[in-house]
């Protein structure tokens, strides 16, 4: 980055910039925490003025290269607040090469109608990186980002930028649209459903991304959201004979749980049948995870299903000895369960 910056702009002092960047703090700052660090150093080594020292970054994007391009667009939310006719454009640009997703949530919650109507022009760029930008970065609850409260009320501004990209060649982009209609149905689920049900039917890529934008409406047994979609009555099918092969597990043991399915409708319906794991945590509090086991037409019959579930550690995932409980769950609602404690 440091040889991208002086071959851009020559009076750039890089030796400087490694001493200011590489101190004895850097190695024990987490991911962010450096990217921050650095874009601090940048400004105390490029001009004062933010013009030139934008024009500067903008000509270096290209070549800068990883995590450190993140940088750029943490720059102008630092040190670009005042100056929108520069800093918008240039959000823009930095998008190509890292994500400017994040920067740009500072000038939302500025001023939301200004900065959803440059969001609205960049829809429809030629760039599929910058299309996905324009629905990124406006979603109300974007994982590692600061939240744009008045879109957790008001998603409005957000729905001509969706409506724009919902058809939008890039499967890329079509998925940002769906997370971002999932990030407001957790506010505002009959405008999902709603959307949803004008859009379903349009085309194979609006489904998927109507489906997409449900699962966590789906996850949660919205019965609005399987009558959407076409899920048969769960008072219908029933779950029998439940078994786990382990009743006292440890922690880093899987299990195997099987049972039957009992279709009772008069013709075959199309069934979500999933499990759901009510986890011990610690301090005696209980957290429930829902998994897919499978989404199929199944005729009116008896059909068997065998499942295994994993109780080791993952970096997203810690367990805790105590009680769990294994729940079967059809098309929204719970039709079984089995009681476990996991040991050490």
């Amino acid at each position: 980055m440091a040889d991208v910056l002086k071959k851009c702009h020559p009076s750039f002092d890089n030796k400087r910039f490694l001493a200011l960047v590489l101190d004895e703090s850097f190695e024990g700052l987490e991911l962010k925490a450096r990217m921050r660090h650095t874009t601090e150093c940048v400004r105390k080594v490029l001009p004062p003025s933010f013009a030139k020292s934008v024009a500067i970054l903008k000509k270096a994007a290209p070549e800068v290269k990883g995590f450190e391009a993140m940088c750029l667009p943490d720059f102008v939310e630092l040190y670009g607040r005042d100056d929108w006719d520069r800093s918008l454009p240039a959000l823009a640009l930095f998008t190509k090469y890292s994500s400017s997703e994040f920067a740009i949530r500072p000038f939302i919650i500025d001023d939301q109608k200004r900065a959803m109507a440059f969001m609205k022009t960049l829809a429809g760029d030629k760039d599929h990186r910058v299309r996905r930008f324009a629905s990124e970065g406006c979603r109300p609850r974007l994982p590692w980002a600061m939240a744009i409260p008045a879109f957790k009320k008001d998603p409005a501004l957000i729905l001509p930028v969706l409506e724009k990209l919902k058809d939008d060649e890039s499967e890329f982009v079509r998925r940002s649209v769906a997370n971002n209609l999932n990030d407001i149905s957790k506010d505002h689920p009959d405008l999902v459903l709603a959307l949803g049900a004008k859009w379903l039917g349009k085309s194979p890529e609006t489904d998927w991304i109507v489906k997409h934008a449900c699962r966590t409406l789906l996850k949660k047994g919205d019965s609005r959201a399987m009558m959407l979609f076409g899920f048969g009555d769960p008072k219908k099918i029933e779950v029998k004979a439940l078994k786990v092969d382990k009743k006292k597990p440890a922690i880093g043991e899987q299990v195997c749980f099987s049972f039957t399915l009992s279709v009772g409708t008069a013709r075959a319906c199309k069934v979500r049948l999933e499990y759901a794991v009510h986890f011990a945590k610690a301090k005696g509090k209980v957290s429930k995870k829902v998994f897919k086991i499978s989404e199929k037409t199944c005729p009116p019959a008896d059909h068997k299903v065998v499942k295994k579930h994993s109780f080791a550690d993952m970096s997203t995932r810690k367990h805790y000895p105590g009680a769990h409980t294994i729940e079967i769950v059809v098309n929204g609602k719970a039709k079984a369960s089995q009681d476990l404690l996991l040991k050490r």
